[in-house]
């Protein structure tokens, strides 16, 4: 893997990771968003909570906000579910997403990792969470770096 954050995508890509949430969001009213880092130098799913309360995703208002941290040198990542997700779903809910993103990150596919956990996440997320046409995009789209 690169050593800066900023070669870990090429800006295309992080366009292309962009639209897999703004789609995945389509079909939830749970917000995804995805925070990129060199190294979480501490246990990476102590910081993935970190970035998440950072980034202030524990203000939505169903408390569905999922969090995709990546630490690329620890060559690690943590897929965080707030509360009311986690209070509704089975204990192995983001596993088969764990096992999409992984199969693509061993080869170093990272982007088609991260799109496809993207996107099936939001398939996941639709059985409890479905879009309204109340709902409203409460949290940037954009990837976050640390």
């Amino acid at each position: 893997m690169s050593d800066q954050v900023e070669d870990f995508l090429t800006p295309i890509e992080e366009k292309e990771i962009i639209e897999a949430i703004r789609i995945a969001e389509l079909n939830t009213s749970g917000e995804i968003r995805v925070h990129i880092e060199k190294t979480s130098k501490d246990d990476a799913t102590n910081r993935a909570l970190e970035v998440f309360y950072m980034l202030k995703m524990d203000n939505t208002k169903l408390q569905n906000g999922v969090l995709i941290y990546v630490a690329v040198n620890d060559k690690t990542f943590v897929i965080y579910g707030d509360k009311g997700i986690n209070d509704v779903v089975s204990k192995n809910f983001w596993d088969s997403t764990k096992d999409i993103m992984q199969s693509h990150f061993k080869i170093g596919q990272f982007k088609q990792g991260l799109v496809e956990g993207i996107l099936k996440s939001g398939e996941q997320l639709k059985k409890y969470f479905p879009y309204t046409n109340l709902d409203t995009n409460e949290l940037s789209n954009e990837i976050s770096k640390g």
